[in-house]
């Protein structure tokens, strides 16, 4: 194992990215970018982003949320899975090699797992990322005690959906990253509050998420972009789920409706649900401090939230065994907060 960054918590940005290093993991569906972070002696938390997006433009806004940083990064080793090609940097993927189902997608996490000897691990994930997750719990259950999802899916593409992938695919295969499948994502991740008009400008967080999607090669987004239409509809083994899972929406997500859906097919004593005001798609990007007061709540089952009441094996300290009966109330879950409040168009 090779050595990784030490376990103090530093809010510098620049100290927080080059403080992880990045292992290439070969897997049977090809090779994976893992970014890790922190002492590998924690637990785990796993992280899977949205299409065409890698840690960098997916949760950068969470974890340099000071208070994230604090809750997260003290008490979890952090393992950022790229999709195939995601990550910074990418070379193109040659034309030759199959595309990747998502049940593939779902093996590459159980391999990326084995490769860091990791057991049980908590799994943070968005949007398609929150699928992929999923549908790994879904498979390897013994390998996930929690899930954080954001603005999952988990149904089979509507017709809506369809329509503006087979879009986006076509833009993909003929212009590239062009600036009209840029308004696509950008319309998939983020609220109107935040995307502008010609009346008021864009914010810095959809600015930043432009230049970083310049950066993906565009044949790469498109096989995630395939792997993820092709997806088959998960909700009827959500309910055989028994790890803790706390969703996340905003009220303005394309997704907010598959959302809705996940909550009502999960065991209600195991999960609950968030919804953001004034949101869109990407919560920890868009209102990342929207998520902190819930996380907590949830985490306090596992007793992560609070660093000196942290304790016990590096490895096993998740294990839903050691978790009172009192801590799958729905009042433990979060499910006492009335929908967080956080419109803020007139300050933006």
């Amino acid at each position: 194992m090779a050595e990784f960054s030490s376990d103090s918590v530093c809010l510098d940005v620049e100290t927080i990215y080059l403080g992880g290093k990045e292992h290439i993991v070969r897997t049977g569906s090809g090779s994976v970018s893992v970014i890790v972070y922190g002492d590998p002696d924690k637990p785990a938390l796993v992280t899977y982003p949205d299409l065409a997006l890698n840690h960098m433009s997916c949760f950068q806004g969470l974890f340099f949320c000071p208070e994230a940083a604090a809750l997260l990064l003290h008490n979890f080793c952090v393992y950022h899975i790229s999709p195939p090609g995601h990550e910074l940097g990418a070379s193109a993927i040659c034309d030759s090699n199959p595309v990747p189902s998502v049940d593939d997608l779902a093996d590459q996490i159980l391999e990326v797992l084995n490769y860091f000897r990791l057991g049980a691990v908590m799994c943070m994930g968005a949007m398609a990322g929150a699928y992929v997750l999923t549908l790994f719990t879904m498979k390897y259950r013994e390998r996930v005690v929690g899930l954080i999802l954001v603005s999952p899916l988990c149904k089979a593409p509507s017709w809506t959906e369809w329509l503006c992938n087979k879009v986006m695919s076509n833009l993909l295969y003929y212009y590239g990253m062009c600036s009209v499948l840029k308004e696509c994502l950008l319309y998939r991740y983020f609220s109107k509050e935040v995307r502008g008009n010609a009346e008021v400008p864009e914010s810095d967080i959809v600015e930043a998420c432009r230049r970083l999607l310049d950066e993906r090669q565009s044949i790469n987004v498109l096989r995630f972009l395939q792997a993820i239409d092709r997806r088959p509809d998960i909700t009827s083994g959500l309910k055989k789920l028994k790890c803790r899972t706390l969703v996340f929406v905003g009220d303005s997500s394309p997704f907010h409706s598959d959302a809705l859906d996940m909550i009502a097919k999960l065991d209600r004593r195991y999960s609950a649900l968030v919804e953001v005001q004034g949101c869109g798609s990407m919560v920890t990007e868009e209102q990342p401090q929207a998520m902190l007061t819930s996380m907590e709540y949830f985490l306090m089952g596992f007793g992560l939230h609070r660093p000196n009441q942290f304790s016990g094996s590096p490895r096993s300290p998740l294990s839903p065994t050691c978790i009172s009966p009192e801590l799958f109330s729905p009042e433990s879950m979060g499910l006492k907060l009335k929908p967080i409040k956080t419109r803020l168009s007139s300050q933006r």
